[in-house]
Parts: C-alpha cells; structure tokens; sequence
C-alpha cells in the first residue's frame, strides 16, 4: 500500500485536510446542496429547498457552511426594475482536490518555519500570536453568547468547526468546559517549532474578542509544549 508519508505528504497535514472535507461536506443534504449548485449554477435557495425537500433556513444554513469552506460563492442579479437582486450560487472550483492543496499547504508551513527560525523566539511568538488575534477575530461575525463560560465555549467550538477545524467540545463538572483539537492544522511543524502554538493562543483570543467574550478566562494546553493534548478550558 502506497501511504501519504510515501507520497511526502505529511500525515498530519493529510488527517486536518480529511477532517476539514468532513466538516464540510460530512452531512447528505448539504452534500446534496452543493451537487446541485455544481450542475445548475445561478440555482436560488427556493430552488435548492424543493430539490431537497427541506426549508429555506436549512439551505442557507448549509450554504453558509459552504461559502466559509470556499466551495461555494453567491452573485447578486436583477431580474426586473423593481425589488432587491436576486442571490443565486454557483460553485467556487468544481474540483475538490486533496494532494495539490496538501502540498501547498505543505509548503507553506515550510516558509512559515523559516521565517520564524530567521526572526528569533521573541519576536516569532509575538507575530504568531498577533497573526491568529487578527485572523480569529476576522472569523467571529456577528454573535453574542453573553458571560456563561459553557455557552462561551460553545459558540467558540462552533465557529472553530465551520472554519474546517477538528474541535471538540468537552464537558465536565469538576475541570469545566473544553474544546480539544485532535489534528494540529501545522502538522509536525509544531512539534519543531512550538512557538507555532502562539498563533492557536492569538486565533482563540481573538475569536473571543469578535464575540464579545474577551473577559472570558481560559487556559491552553499544547501537545507541541509537552501537555497531553491541545486543549482550551474555561
């Protein structure tokens, strides 16, 4: 059998790309949804409701998810002189390709590594971290799920989902609520350079912030610094 590390793909990077495939296309109806738009672009979401036989909120739910993924995008069109535009959809890229965007990826994390090696443990952390702030805080939206920390976490988990990352949510009474994070989207890079984790730190801060929750104290833990797993508790 011919396996990902043979290949020289990363194993990890291979695992989060799964992982993000699923989160995107793991439920049949938006799978159905995306079908559809694929082979009848400029389809409107009543067209999309009758095809799948479910309610309008279920398809625009579902195109959400598939325009935060990338694989689907919205068009404005009139189609009189009188009324709001019309929104219709088509796919983004037909072609949802695992290798190429894994060596890309791979890539990436290659240059990322560099420039953290040439600009030294201090000001790698700092930029790390200060790039996950910015890029979380972008990926908040609209939300407010006010002071309750499980809520807080629930919300956090649910955005960290719908942008391709594998978060779990945990409950428990005596530690409180967690969001454990199985595959690294760094990969083995982590695990060389942990500063790497600064940039989860930033992304978590920042998704607080666009939610309103930045006085919401929690604490991480990272697989790459030593701990048993990378999680977030509140």
């Amino acid at each position: 059998m011919t396996t990902a590390a043979a290949n020289g793909l990363d194993s990890d990077l291979f695992t989060a790309k799964v992982t993000s495939l699923t989160h995107s296309f793991g439920d049949s109806t938006r799978r159905k949804i995306y079908f559809h738009v694929r082979e009848n672009p400029g389809v409107t979401v009543a067209q999309l409701a009758v095809h799948c036989g479910v309610h309008t909120n279920v398809v625009r739910h579902h195109l959400d998810r598939l325009m935060e993924s990338g694989y689907v995008a919205v068009d404005s069109v009139r189609t009189s002189s009188v009324g709001r535009p019309a929104k219709i959809y088509r796919v983004v890229n037909a072609d949802v390709t695992l290798e190429g965007s894994l060596r890309r990826d791979a890539l990436l994390v290659s240059l990322l590594e560099g420039a953290l090696e040439r600009l030294g443990p201090a000001a790698s952390e700092e930029l790390a971290h200060d790039v996950g702030f910015d890029y979380g805080r972008s990926l908040s939206g609209a939300g407010d799920p006010g002071s309750d920390p499980r809520a807080v976490m629930s919300a956090l988990a649910g955005l960290l989902k719908a942008h391709g990352f594998d978060a779990e949510l945990h409950d428990d009474d005596a530690a409180g609520t967690s969001i454990v994070t199985k595959n690294c989207p760094f990969g083995a890079a982590a695990q060389q350079h942990p500063v790497l984790c600064a940039v989860d730190r930033g992304l978590v801060s920042g998704l607080l912030e666009g939610l309103g929750s930045s006085s919401t104290q929690v604490t991480l833990t990272s697989r790459a610094r030593g701990d048993a797993d990378c999680r977030v508790t509140a």
